[in-house]
């Protein structure tokens, strides 16, 4: 699934690199991992963009190589309604791919 496929679409994006995060600001809402073409490989939610995007660049996973890409951007949506935004979207995924995006994990607490 392609992040133009979103809604609500996420409004502001920065390469998925440490050299980046202080554009990202310090407020809560919802976030997307995706690859160059706009492969969307994770979604999530936070009260700090900032720090979460810092934490995922702590992680292999993350940034690792996936079957569908490298996550290289980073598109968020600064939101109160996180866990309204965030099930929108992992359902949104699902309803399309028939999966959760790559590296959500299965256990996800908000799918249904």
């Amino acid at each position: 699934m392609n992040i133009a496929e979103l809604n609500p679409k996420p409004p502001h994006r920065e390469p998925f690199s440490r050299s980046k995060e202080r554009f990202v600001p310090a407020a809560a809402g919802c976030y997307v991992l995706t690859t160059f073409e706009g492969a969307i490989l994770y979604v999530g939610l936070t009260d700090n963009l900032r720090r979460r995007m810092n934490e995922h660049l702590d992680n292999p996973q993350k940034t690792g190589l996936t079957k569908f890409g490298r996550a290289v951007l980073f598109y968020w949506l600064e939101t109160p309604d996180t866990y309204t935004v965030e099930n929108t979207w992992l359902n949104i995924h699902s309803y399309t791919d028939g999966a959760l995006p790559v590296l959500n994990g299965m256990n996800s607490p908000t799918f249904t």
